[in-house]
């Protein structure tokens, strides 16, 4: 066995002198074992040991020889087993890395997006603080321009929210009101808009209130579109006149659940009255001969004005069936509940819930809670349920029974 591993030593040697010197200077380079295919060997280079402290080689003879160390497993199965956890050790970290790879693409395409969302705010802001002084000086050029009718438009505005307030308030007073103040409204509504007829009478304004041509420039869009809102002003407070008027009716010759009736069909009629003060405003705007010069001009004109008619038309014609349901509640008698007999009103208290004070005609609603007549109908002009338990009574609302007025505006 000896002679026989010499002589292995010996040929193995003799091959490797033949081979082509190897580029590294590694002393212990693994090599496969000629004795097992399963396992490694570990060929030590004479010339490297030699220098390496420690270490010495006997065998004079043999010095020029590389010395090789087998290393040999025991099974081959243990060796593939071995290699197997090694192979799954590379593909979780492959994985790792792909993970860590998509992280930082996320992080790289977030962080690119704040940036651009950040350069795009730094933009707007440097546009905005160089533009600023133009935007000013423009601003003021058109106030200055049109201060007259500025003045005129926040006078009205702001007299419409105070009496519309207060008419609020004297109708949810009852019999509590102060006539005095609806005195003062009335006269308040009245001075305003003849001071503004006034003060404009040479547009002669108030034609527009009988669907007339004003003495304005027709071709002009601002003064057709500035003599529509003062003309839709001047109709809400014609109709807000009205209702003070009725708070002014004693309460013996009109019960507080007509009022409401005539509070709503005063503010239906109001709506379409806007709806077509508008029209010969607008037709005439869009349609004039003085300044169409050609045919083409005057079959758009004609196009745009129909197109406006049939907007309007289908506008009035829902309007219109609002106002015939109102017309139809106003018509007929409304009851909310039916009387309560004393011994029911014993059983509650002989106290209004909502008013907190004695009876006044007490009405015994579904749910059989009593209330006063003109306190349920108040409650009922917003709400569809009980006050108290909440149960569903009436199936629809009626609107503008407590007096109030549309702030919108019918500009077109």
């Amino acid at each position: 066995m000896k002679l026989r591993a010499q002589y292995d030593r010996a040929a193995y040697s003799e091959s490797r002198r033949e081979r082509k010197p190897r580029d590294s200077l590694d002393p212990m380079q693994p090599e496969p074992s000629p004795q097992n295919g399963t396992g490694l060997s570990l060929t030590l280079q004479p010339e490297l040991l030699a220098r390496m402290p420690g270490t010495a080689i006997s065998g004079g003879p043999e010095t020029a020889e590389e010395v090789r160390v087998p290393i040999a497993s025991s099974t081959n199965g243990r060796g593939a087993t071995s290699r197997r956890p090694r192979a799954t050790d590379h593909s979780h970290s492959h994985s790792h890395v792909h993970a860590h790879d998509s992280d930082g693409a996320e992080s790289d395409l977030e962080s690119g997006e704040s940036s651009s969302s950040l350069s795009d705010l730094r933009y707007i802001l440097r546009w905005v603080k160089k533009s600023l002084p133009f935007l000013v000086i423009l601003c003021s050029k058109l106030i200055i321009q049109h201060a007259l009718g500025l003045a005129v438009a926040v006078g009205l505005f702001t007299t419409f929210m105070y009496v519309n307030k207060n008419i609020q308030t004297q109708v949810f007073l009852h019999d509590r009101r102060i006539k005095l103040q609806c005195v003062w409204l009335l006269l308040f509504l009245t001075s305003s808009s003849l001071l503004l007829f006034f003060t404009f009478y040479t547009q002669s304004l108030y034609r527009c209130l009988v669907f007339a041509n004003p003495m304005i420039d027709s071709q002009n869009f601002w003064e057709v579109l500035w003599c529509i809102g003062v003309t839709n002003f001047i109709v809400k407070f014609v109709f807000m006149g009205l209702k003070c008027l009725i708070l002014l009716v004693p309460s013996p010759l009109m019960a507080y659940r007509r009022r409401g009736q005539w509070y709503m069909l005063l503010e239906e009629a109001s709506q379409v009255y806007q709806m077509i003060a508008p029209v010969p405003l607008w037709f005439r705007y869009l349609v004039s001969y003085d300044e169409i010069e050609s045919s083409v001009g005057l079959t758009l004109g004609i196009i745009l004005a129909l197109l406006y008619l049939i907007m309007k038309l289908l506008g009035l014609y829902g309007q219109w069936g609002s106002l015939q349901k109102t017309l139809r509640a106003f018509l007929s008698y409304e009851v909310n509940g039916t009387s309560a007999t004393s011994a029911q009103c014993v059983e509650a208290g002989d106290i209004c819930p909502i008013c907190q004070a004695d009876f006044k005609q007490p009405r015994v609603l579904l749910c059989q809670h009593i209330f006063c007549e003109e306190c349920i109908s108040h409650w009922f002009n917003q709400e569809k349920t009980c006050p108290l338990c909440r149960m569903v009574i009436s199936d629809k609302v009626h609107k503008w029974k407590d007096g109030a007025t549309s702030a919108y505006l019918q500009i077109y």
